[in-house]
């Protein structure tokens, strides 16, 4: 089965926890977190522009304070393959507007994937086999597939797919009915988890027909479909905020996991910088001119080279300065940035520094 996928690129998100390289004007999709030369929006695109056969089936929905950005980071993306979200509404919302948008252009059968655009991914090859597998899955059941990725470790800052009865096959990849969805668990909880050998982490990818989906989001959120079918987009600002696992997947008997290992991150806080970048036998991950003593475990990111950075006896911290701001936290409470920026936005004297 040679089935055609329309990869949707989802890139609306703050990407807040990388705070301050991470701003309004510049957003986690746009930059380079990898050493490459290449933004997280690229990169995500460059791998699923040869599944997608070409720009034309490429989408990408975002939001209107960043479209400008998108059009200049993908200049070969069609205008009319770019959604732009007049307000951000989650995902639930975003996963029905395209899902309508590519059933009225190429009818009820078109397979659609959602694909988030701060995803880290190793081997290039095993992703393509991978999705290829979940296309032929979508393409010939009544299947909302989701990639469920082996776990490495009991991470408490996941959640969880557990899966069910076995379904057969695809493209040599074993396909589960999905039991469960599961928030982000205690850390003997996770323990518990991988020692079943049935649980994968939820990466947030999902393969689907466009009829499929449509149809599955008028059972179970009508609230969201239905007023973007009467109204279309203008509502937007009107719809509920929800997440697409919570508004669907929770809910779906139509759930399927495959559960993959191709090297996988999901690049959420600067903590992720050190999976991806650390070498044995380096006492830090170093993005900047930093002169240290006796400074170990610890993150430093300067963005302008002639930024020297001085360290003396410090252990597993993170140090970012970029422009007018330095940023100094533990790496156990990066997931925080987010409460220091609602102090800052509550305060005129820091709104330029968002």
């Amino acid at each position: 089965m040679n089935t055609l996928l329309f990869p949707v690129i989802l890139a609306g998100g703050k990407g807040e926890r990388f705070w301050p390289l991470s701003r309004r004007d510049r957003p986690k999709q746009f930059l380079s977190l990898d050493g490459s030369s290449r933004s997280l929006l690229q990169a995500t695109a460059d791998r699923l522009i040869e599944l997608a056969g070409g720009w034309d089936s490429l989408w990408v929905i975002t939001s209107s304070q960043i479209a400008e950005g998108v059009r200049q980071q993908l200049p070969d993306l069609p205008l009319e393959n770019l959604l732009i979200e007049s307000e951000g509404r989650d995902t639930a919302a975003a996963v029905a507007w395209t899902s309508l948008k590519i059933k009225q252009r190429y009818g009820e059968d078109a397979v659609i994937g959602f694909f988030p655009a701060d995803h880290w991914i190793a081997d290039q090859k095993a992703f393509a086999d991978t999705l290829n597998a979940a296309t032929q899955l979508a393409a010939s059941t009544a299947a909302i597939v989701t990639l469920g990725i082996k776990p490495t470790f009991p991470s408490t800052g996941y959640g969880y797919i557990e899966q069910g009865e076995k379904i057969g096959s695809f493209n040599e990849l074993p396909a589960y009915h999905v039991n469960r969805f599961t928030e982000k668990p205690s850390r003997e909880t996770a323990e518990t988890f991988l020692s079943t050998g049935r649980f994968s982490w939820n990466s947030g990818m999902f393969v689907f027909r466009a009829g499929i989906v449509l149809k599955e989001l008028h059972t179970h959120a009508p609230e969201i479909i239905e007023p973007l079918e009467q109204q279309g987009p203008d509502i937007y600002p009107q719809l509920p905020k929800k997440s697409i696992d919570y508004a669907l997947m929770e809910k779906t008997s139509l759930a399927y996991v495959l559960p993959v290992a191709f090297g996988w991150d999901d690049l959420g806080d600067w903590n992720a910088i050190e999976r991806l970048l650390k070498k044995e036998g380096t006492p830090n991950i170093e993005l900047a001119t930093h002169v240290g003593l006796d400074t170990q475990g610890s993150i430093v990111y300067a963005s302008n080279p002639e930024d020297v950075v001085v360290t003396i006896g410090l252990e597993d911290v993170v140090i970012v300065r970029d422009r007018n701001v330095t940023l100094i936290v533990k790496k156990e409470r990066t997931q925080e940035i987010k409460q220091i920026l609602k102090t800052l936005q509550n305060d005129s004297r820091f709104t330029d520094l968002l």
